[in-house]
Order: structure tokens, then sequence, then C-alpha cells
């Protein structure tokens, strides 16, 4: 069973999610944690539950969301998964973060391709692999069918959608991803937002005035 654990960091108060199952494996899902503070609050938790860190996952890679990839990949030596359409904003994370006042540490290279029909795989876990284009050009989702569950990145927030002002955005696009990927997922299905509170896919089918 995948033990979430979620995390608010940065000045964007971005969601850093923590995933672990029974073996000790976990992966760390988004990994906004800047400051010394923000770090060893990660350090600690993974620690603290003797936790073996094996994958860094991005659900897309604008700098608020890869933050603290160089610092975990250099400490914990995990694998680097994101979608390869996000491979220039990765590039791009350092000047990126000067525009916003961060001094980013260069981001590691992606390892391995997160891509449509393809699971990702940690422990005894599974999660399926969603391409959701629009608010970026790699943006993804994971689900689990199993614990009916999906983290969406900032593709869908509760009572809003991802912007599409950015490089590489565009509203169509991520339209199309909203209803074709996620708005088809049982209603039920809790979603994990990489900004602000939690909702489901029924409660965003009620009341988003962006679906309606």
């Amino acid at each position: 069973m995948i033990n979430i654990k979620s995390f608010v960091f940065n000045a964007f108060q971005e969601n850093t999610f923590i995933l672990s199952d029974q073996t000790g494996e976990c992966i760390i899902i988004d990994a906004g944690c800047y400051s010394p503070e923000e770090k060893s609050i990660v350090d600690n938790y993974i620690s603290s539950n003797k936790l073996n860190l094996v994958k860094i996952v991005n659900t897309h890679c604008h700098v608020d969301h890869v933050l603290g990839n160089a610092y975990l990949s250099n400490k914990y030596k995990p694998e680097i998964w994101a979608n390869s359409g996000d491979f220039k904003l990765l590039s791009e994370a350092k000047k990126h973060g000067i525009i916003f006042g961060f001094d980013v540490e260069e981001p590691p290279a992606v390892t391995n391709f997160l891509e449509e029909g393809k699971d990702l795989v940690f422990g005894s876990s599974t999660l399926k692999v969603l391409v959701v284009p629009g608010h970026s050009i790699g943006s993804i989702a994971l689900y689990s069918p199993e614990q009916n569950f999906v983290i969406v990145g900032d593709a869908l927030f509760k009572g809003s959608i991802g912007r599409t002002d950015l490089p590489g955005g565009s509203y169509d696009q991520l339209m199309n991803s909203i209803f074709s990927k996620l708005m088809s997922l049982p209603p039920d299905t809790i979603v994990y937002p990489g900004h602000g509170p939690f909702t489901t896919i029924h409660e965003e089918a009620l009341s988003n005035p962006f679906l309606a």
C-alpha cells in the first residue's frame, strides 16, 4: 500500500509529495524544497521512516517544482524521471530561478522518461503515467487505480486550472488534457495538485468554473 506524505515548500507554496510503501522504497514527486530548513524536513522524514529514496519524479519542470532536485540527487543518488517535453524548462531552471529570486543549483539531467502508457514502479507499487500537456509541454499526472488517487502537478486545482500563459502553455491543450485524461477518472478519485488543497474529480466536475 502506498503512503502519501505532503509538504508545502518555497515561496510559491508548492506541494511536494513523498510516496513510500512497505518495502521501504520511496519516491519524491516535485521536489520543491529550497531552504536549508525545507531540505532538513525532507531528510528527517526519510531517515526517521528508514526510507530508501530511489526516484525523483517531476510532473513538470517549472522552477518551483525542481528546486530540490540537485540537493536530493547529490545526497541520495536516485534516478531522475520526467517527460522529454520539459527538457528545455529543466535546462533553463537556473535562469528562471534568477527571475524569481532563487539561487538554483543546476538540476541533474533526466535519466528516465515518463511516457503515456509506461508505468512508474517503486518497491511493490505501480503508478500509471498520464500525459497532460497544456500547463507545460511535458506535464504528466500519476494515477493509482488501486488506491484511487491522482497526482496532477499544475494541470488541475481545486476550483481552478493551471496557467497557460507561460512558454509552452496552451489553454486548448490543457482543457483537452483535463477532460480526456482526468475528468474521465472515477468521480471519487482524490486529486493531489501541485499547489493548494486536495480535491476530488467529483468535486471539480460539480464546482470548478473552468469545467462548466
